[in-house]
């Protein structure tokens, strides 16, 4: 009888050849060009915007002195006549930040733009 004898490296794995990625130029540049690609799209869209964060008006907001016997309605009576006094009393409140209803001789108040002159 015949015997086959069978070497361990007959069926050792073969072995895979690390290679190091190399990019060509053109390689370098579409990477680069990817990586870059969310800066300039948002670079583009401010400059698209146009500074829409920009306030519309640098003029100062207009402002009425409280005189001694006035209140809130009185003034709204005054600032806008043709208004319904308690919108306005509410908008002066609003735009003052007034916690209530009571106003002091002297006190300065923004008047809201819808009323100004």
């Amino acid at each position: 009888m015949s015997s086959i004898t069978y070497s361990s490296t007959a069926f050792a794995m073969p072995t895979v050849a690390r290679t190091r990625l190399r990019l060509t130029r053109r390689g370098r540049f579409v990477v680069a060009a990817l990586v870059s690609l969310p800066l300039v799209l948002g670079l583009l869209g401010i400059a698209l915007n146009g500074g829409g964060a920009v306030a519309g008006s640098t003029a100062a907001p207009e402002t009425v002195t409280v005189q001694a016997g006035q209140s809130l309605w009185s003034l709204a009576e005054e600032l806008a006549p043709d208004a319904a006094t308690a919108d306005v009393v509410a908008d002066l409140v609003a735009v003052n930040g007034l916690a209530g209803g009571a106003v002091l001789p002297g006190q300065v108040l923004i008047v809201p733009a819808a009323y100004a002159d």
